[in-house]
């Protein structure tokens, strides 16, 4: 049995995709330990509480848009006394820096709203809309020190039509991300995850 960390700072809505799908049987051999937010009236926070799944708001206000210093400490200490293994990063908002790396090297795991390389960091499906693109998307992938820029674990492309929004396409990507995160997570909890340098090796 494998636990889960889950950071977020808004509505959490991955975090329930994968809640729904471990307490469904979707997902065999993982639990979720703690949610943690750096907003302390982040919906994530209620809906972990709705759950009974431990949780909590660990403010990060010194750094407006990294987790550093004392208080990536606090995220660290938190983390390790749930004795989770591995960290999902659920729309949080923060850029993770070499200390939790460190504390949990390649256990941190993050989906982006676009086809990684393409488009990272923020609004990526206005990003895509805006350029043009025939296919947007999103993408599972392990965290390091760069922007959206780990080692990938699984994608899902989504058809970008003449007609789209920013809005309608970020909510067809939603539909996507909330189907392959919770299969990522059973890979993982079945050690069928490798690395080999950049390239991410399942079975």
């Amino acid at each position: 049995m494998i636990k889960i960390g889950v950071l977020g700072s808004g509505t959490g809505s991955n975090f329930a995709a994968i809640a729904e799908a471990i307490n469904s049987k979707e997902i065999i051999g993982a639990e979720i330990a703690i949610v943690i937010s750096d907003v302390k009236n982040a919906k994530i926070l209620d809906r972990a509480a709705a759950l009974g799944i431990p949780n909590k708001y660990i403010p990060a206000d010194d750094f407006k848009t990294k987790l550093d210093g004392k208080q990536e400490q606090d995220y660290i200490d938190a983390l390790q006394k749930a004795n989770v293994d591995y960290i999902i990063l659920a729309g949080f908002m923060r850029m993770i820096k070499g200390g939790i790396l460190n504390a949990f090297p390649l256990k941190i795991i993050n989906i982006h709203p676009a086809l990684l390389p393409a488009f990272p960091g923020l609004h990526s499906w206005k990003q895509a809309l805006d350029y043009g693109a025939k296919y947007a998307g999103c993408t599972v992938h392990f965290v390091d020190a760069g922007m959206d820029s780990g080692p990938i674990i699984a994608q899902s492309a989504v058809e970008v039509k003449d007609d789209d929004t920013a809005e309608t396409l970020h909510a067809r990507i939603q539909v996507q991300e909330h189907i392959i995160f919770p299969k990522v997570i059973q890979l993982i909890a079945d050690g069928k995850i490798k690395i080999e340098g950049r390239k991410v090796k399942i079975g």
